[in-house]
């Protein structure tokens, strides 16, 4: 009797623990609750179609525009002058930068001009007989002619008989012998060819200077030029003449240039253009290191947008009637951080600002109104 009664305990003790189970189970057990579904909120603005500059950042060096390697075309000692052959010496145009000894030299010229003169009174007397008419002019000649000065032109020969004359008594050569050398006098004196400074300076007064050996640079401080190199593909949106900003990063400051000329040929390496641009203004010195805006062109019905709200770099986002698709624009012209697109109507409103995980058909709403809908 006892061993039933014991059963039938056990029996109603796992049914108790199956009810209690249950019981706290069901307890447990929350209402489930609608899920609220999050619209993104993003920002749009209108598209407004206009004239969009074109611009090129191209980086470069600032080269003198005028700039001349000065160089000896005879031989002779460096002679001190009244101004120190040293860089950084400026010269006014006309201004004597550097004279050799030419005393050798001016001592075989007055010998060749002493001929000449010599060469034309011997034939005075042939002159007075033959040539009568002709005397006085040849009379003058020898009045005017000075040691101390240019040889002057000979006489204008009037006839065929007096030119073979005078070339037969050797005039003509004796005569460009004389106006040669007086032309190679002038080469002991270098004088600055326009206002300028000095840059480079490799001899010293009283050293041996030999015939095509170079002294030195000589530049204007008043105009550079500036090579850049710019992709071949923007080869068609570089013109002569258009302005172009130049700036330095390290002083802030700018200066207006402008395109001198477009090199006609593509580097076949780098597959770019060199264009030159000239520009002038205080503070610019040969060597620095400046940053170049060409506005190449000006685009018609365009827009400028963020580069980074391109999609595959062909499409953009748009926003119609609570969702955003995508939609293919015509991208014309890349920058670091923008793009300038056709093919948008005027009015399109599109996003401003990238949105994370957006997708074509996604439902948003325009910052400033109700998120949730």
């Amino acid at each position: 009797m006892r061993k039933y009664i014991n059963i039938v305990l056990g029996i109603l003790l796992i049914a108790l623990a199956f009810w209690l189970v249950k019981v706290m189970v069901l307890s447990n057990q929350r209402p489930e609750k609608e899920p609220v579904k999050i619209i993104k909120t993003v920002f749009i603005e209108n598209v407004k179609n206009g004239t969009v500059p074109i611009m090129i950042t191209a980086n470069g060096n600032l080269v003198a525009k005028n700039r001349i390697e000065i160089f000896s075309e005879v031989q002779g000692v460096l002679l001190p002058s009244s101004k120190e052959f040293r860089p950084g010496n400026s010269y006014r145009k006309g201004e004597v930068i550097l004279k050799l000894n030419s005393e050798e030299h001016y001592a075989n010229l007055q010998a060749q001009k002493s001929n000449l003169y010599n060469s034309i009174t011997s034939i005075m007397p042939d002159i007075r007989l033959d040539y009568p008419e002709e005397y006085d002019k040849w009379e003058q000649y020898l009045t005017d002619f000075t040691f101390d000065k240019p040889t002057p032109k000979l006489p204008e020969i009037n006839s065929e008989k007096e030119k073979f004359f005078i070339s037969g008594r050797n005039i003509y050569t004796t005569f460009y012998n004389v106006k040669n050398m007086e032309v190679r006098l002038t080469k002991y004196t270098i004088r600055a060819p326009y206002d300028g400074i000095l840059i480079e300076a490799l001899v010293n007064p009283g050293s041996l200077i030999r015939s095509g050996q170079k002294l030195g640079e000589f530049i204007s401080p008043k105009v550079y030029e500036m090579e850049v190199a710019v992709n071949a593909k923007y080869m068609d949106l570089l013109q002569t003449g258009s302005e172009v900003e130049v700036a330095s990063r390290d002083t802030q400051q700018t200066w207006k240039g402008a395109i001198a000329r477009v090199n006609g040929s593509v580097d076949l390496a780098s597959q770019t253009v060199k264009a030159y641009i000239q520009v002038e203004g205080k503070d610019l010195k040969e060597g620095i290191y400046l940053e170049a805006h060409l506005m190449a062109k000006a685009e018609k019905d365009a827009y400028e947008m963020p580069r980074q709200l391109l999609v595959n770099n062909e499409s953009i986002y748009v926003f119609k009637d609570s969702i955003i698709d995508l939609v293919r624009i015509n991208p014309v012209f890349f920058t670091d951080k923008t793009v300038v697109i056709k093919g948008l109507e005027d009015g399109t409103p599109v996003l401003s600002r990238p949105v994370p995980g957006a997708y074509p058909g996604m439902k948003v709403s325009v910052y400033g109104s109700n998120p949730r809908q």
